[in-house]
């Protein structure tokens, strides 16, 4: 049975003198390095959340710059196009004028042609008709 006598009052005070001990060498030493610990993973944990911010904000800019630079190259090509149709446009109407002109040059000399050889073959006409007439009757004409 237990008996209550000195002894058990000498151990109450020897665990409350472990307990104390304990506590000043095992226990606070140990809530120090976990209140530290603590106190470095909020750290980490606000580094990690404005390193997320900084990032998704340079990638908003990076969105922004590459829009901007598609919208500005999209301008560079249709301005570059329509220089280059300009030029086209250009030269055809100048190849068209040429060809015009030439044109126009080659019909005046088919009609001068046309009209010497016509006034060429009328003067040879009665002489055609002559040899055509012999070859036809067989006699002079």
């Amino acid at each position: 049975m237990i008996t209550i006598d000195v002894t058990m009052f000498i151990q109450i005070v020897n665990i409350l003198v472990l307990i104390g001990l304990m506590n000043i060498v095992l226990y606070r030493p140990i809530r120090s390095v976990l209140a530290e610990r603590k106190k470095v993973v909020v750290g980490l944990n606000k580094d990690i959340e404005s390193f997320h911010k900084n990032a998704g904000m340079r990638l908003e800019e990076f969105d922004f710059k590459i829009a901007e630079a598609r919208i500005t190259a999209k301008g560079n090509i249709d301005t570059a196009r329509a220089t280059a149709q300009n030029a086209v446009d250009e030269k055809i109407s100048g190849v068209r004028r040429e060809v015009e002109a030439d044109k126009a040059d080659k019909l005046v000399q088919v009609a001068r042609d046309q009209a010497a050889t016509a006034a060429e073959l009328k003067g040879q006409v009665e002489e055609f008709a002559r040899e055509m007439a012999t070859k036809v009757l067989g006699r002079a004409v």
